[in-house]
């Protein structure tokens, strides 16, 4: 195998790798690019024949596995805390990250790319979380990492904490994080 690992933004491309390419991959991550130059600039850098593979998790429209008999994790509640310790307007970073209202199938339709396909493979149906894994996995998010909190960490943990114990006596819930979806364009070959 041939691998080289490159460091770099989506839009530092093709400068930081040129290929050409049989297959480039975005894990979770295209929607923090300038999505429609990033697609065209990805198009040119690939080999004829080679594809763009946009890897997210869909919960959304996908057929939910029934749950293994602990309480689901309540996102809508921890969500409000995260709103009542930071505002309305969801945060990244340093900055603020606008909320998507498309599809990346509607950016990539509008490239040379024009309509992509989907494949969904079944997410994790049994996946079971303690409560300190559950506070741990939204301050790794950038909408509410810790230093966002500042000096309201403490409280914000807290009331999540609270929270889940509510919730979850023993401390243990179900966590569906979606099917993964695929969205695989190609150039033609």
């Amino acid at each position: 195998m041939n691998i080289r690992w490159v460091q770099g933004l989506a839009e530092d491309l093709p400068a930081a790798a040129p290929g050409p390419y049989r297959l480039v991959t975005f894990g979770q991550s295209f929607h923090w690019t300038d999505e429609q130059q990033v697609a065209e600039t990805v198009y040119d850098m690939l080999e004829p024949g080679g594809a763009l593979a946009l890897i997210v998790h869909t919960v959304t429209g996908r057929p939910r596995p029934p749950d293994p008999g602990v309480p689901a994790i309540p996102h809508d509640e921890i969500k409000a805390l995260v709103e009542k310790y930071l505002g309305p307007t969801r945060r990244a970073g340093q900055g603020t990250a606008p909320e998507r209202t498309h599809r990346f199938e509607d950016v990539l339709v509008r490239t040379r790319f024009g309509v992509p396909g989907q494949v969904f493979v079944p997410g994790i149906p049994d996946l079971l979380r303690d409560s300190e894994s559950v506070l741990s996995g939204y301050l790794s998010l950038s909408s509410s990492a810790p230093h966002l909190f500042g000096d309201r960490l403490d409280d914000f943990a807290g009331e999540v904490r609270a929270l889940l114990a509510d919730r979850s006596a023993e401390g243990a819930f179900w966590d569906w994080p979606g099917d993964t979806e695929i969205v695989l364009a190609r150039k033609p070959g």
